[in-house]
């Protein structure tokens, strides 16, 4: 079962990296910045292994590696990636490397800041790829504690009170995750009692009526992360006060973690609950999609605007998963990467714009594209993907979804569309006016972006159009997944 270790080399990146910040000199400010650009390079490339030797005729996990921890409790060492797996493994090193890069600007307690920075992406690494609950939720908890530390100090925008209900938040939904799993074990026969995903998964493990009551747990507990309404309004501070790499990180690969929550450790473990929940499930994510929508058309702050338009977002992944067919599925693990990618983009760019001008509010810049050629194009592009431009990743992700969800629920569905179009409306008018016209407000303080940080963006634009031209570079992943993984 155990071959080459891929995945646990991955996962040691970002926690070789830190151990060794962590022995850095204090005062070497720019080794720390080398160390982990390396290690996130290093990570990146084993995730484009991993990526190009996936086998996608295969259903079932991949890469699989499984080692004795606490026998005592019947859980293991047990990595394995399958579609859904390779595709955020992916997305979170991807994120991890330009957030990186983005963080070169980082001046302050910067050894301590990348100790934490990766710290945090080795949990969210581990809960991409374990196949343990147990196991699973400790990396799932140290990929969520740091953030309060990483927004309390080096945030900006009442930072201690957005750390603090982020964490409240958080902890509170793994809390009732924590029950879920304490259940779902002392429910189990003694005889085969494991915390082991693919025992736990056995036909007949779990009976109905026990399934109804665990599934909401994982909903509501790894849905507060992912934003689910009305869950979701520590996200939109979290985000404004999160330093930039920070709000990459959040919003690009953390809400993506709670959604595969609910994928991975809910609907695929307790599908009789996942489908008697399903119906409140699409309502509280349309509701989402629809609020987040009405609410960033209000905004007049760039990461306020982008937070909301994340939980509209998220909304349409948690609509997809909710209505459970093979297209809305698909679509929904592909809206978490081309999510991932356009907010990491989003938020990289504005970190630029803040940096210089110590503001967000939108009304205080104009003709930026003049001004910022380069980084106003990963911006508009960005913004484009997010409105669902065709050609931009987040058009099949759209597609998908609301094509497999009409299926299920059609009401729902037509309900829901509408979104795109105050999508389209509030991402349009404020591309117009901060961007195009004469430059004005606070645009001639910005300077262009150098060529180190700009390859970060121009890196994550280039994912936008390449995964919005070529679904397949995906879909051949997920595919084989969603059909081998749920009983059509």
């Amino acid at each position: 079962m155990n071959g080459f270790p891929l995945l646990s080399l991955i996962l040691l990146c970002p926690v070789l990296g830190a151990g060794l910040i962590m022995f850095t000199p204090e005062g070497q400010d720019r080794l720390v910045r080398r160390i982990a650009f390396v290690f996130a390079f290093a990570a990146m490339v084993l995730a484009g292994i991993m990526f190009a030797l996936y086998d996608r005729t295969a259903a079932g996990f991949q890469f699989v590696e499984q080692y004795a921890w606490l026998p005592g409790l019947k859980s293991t060492y047990h990595l394995g990636v399958d579609g859904a797996g390779v595709t955020l493994v992916l997305l979170n090193a991807i994120v991890m490397l330009t957030g990186v890069v983005t963080s070169f600007t980082i001046n302050f307690r910067v050894k301590e800041y990348f100790i934490l920075f990766l710290v945090l992406v080795a949990g969210v690494f581990g809960s991409f790829t374990c196949l343990d609950f147990l196991l699973f939720f400790v990396f799932f908890e140290v990929a969520v504690i740091p953030m309060y530390l990483l927004i309390g100090i080096w945030g900006s925008t009442n930072k201690e009170y957005a750390a603090l209900k982020l964490t409240i938040m958080l902890l509170a939904g793994s809390g009732l995750v924590f029950m879920g799993l304490l259940i779902s074990y002392f429910s189990m026969p003694a005889g085969v009692r494991s915390f082991d995903f693919l025992v736990m998964k056995q036909a007949g493990m779990f009976s109905s009526h026990l399934q109804y009551v665990i599934y909401p747990l994982m909903l509501f507990g790894f849905g507060t992360l992912a934003a689910i309404f009305p869950l979701h309004n520590w996200s939109p501070d979290g985000h404004v006060a999160a330093p930039t790499a920070v709000s990459m990180l959040h919003a690009g690969v953390l809400m993506k973690l709670g959604a595969y929550g609910v994928l991975r450790y809910g609907i695929q473990l307790f599908p009789a609950g996942a489908d008697g929940w399903s119906y409140l499930t699409a309502i509280l994510a349309g509701s989402g999609v629809v609020y987040g929508a009405l609410l960033a058309v209000q905004q007049t702050d760039f990461k306020y605007m982008i937070g909301y338009s994340s939980v509209s977002h998220m909304g349409l992944v948690m609509f997809g998963l909710a209505a459970g067919t093979p297209y809305a599925i698909s679509g929904a693990v592909y809206q978490m990467f081309a999510h991932g990618i356009m907010t990491a983009l989003f938020f990289s760019s504005v970190g630029h714009f803040y940096e210089q001008t110590h503001t967000r509010v939108m009304k205080e810049y104009g003709g930026l594209a003049k001004q910022a050629p380069w980084i106003s194009v990963t911006f508009i592009l960005a913004g484009l993907a997010g409105v669902g431009l065709p050609g931009l990743s987040g058009f099949p992700a759209e597609f998908m979804i609301f094509l497999g969800a009409f299926k299920a629920y059609p009401v729902l569905t037509l309900i829901a569309v509408p979104s795109l179009v105050f999508g389209a409306f509030y991402m349009m008018r404020n591309l117009q006016s901060a961007f195009f016209g004469p430059v004005a407000g606070r645009t001639p303080e910005v300077k262009d972006v150098t060529p180190f940080l700009g390859s970060a963006r121009v890196g994550l634009a280039a994912l936008l159009v390449i995964f919005g031209f070529m679904p397949r570079l995906l879909m051949d992943l997920i595919g084989p997944y969603t059909k081998g993984a749920f009983p059509w």
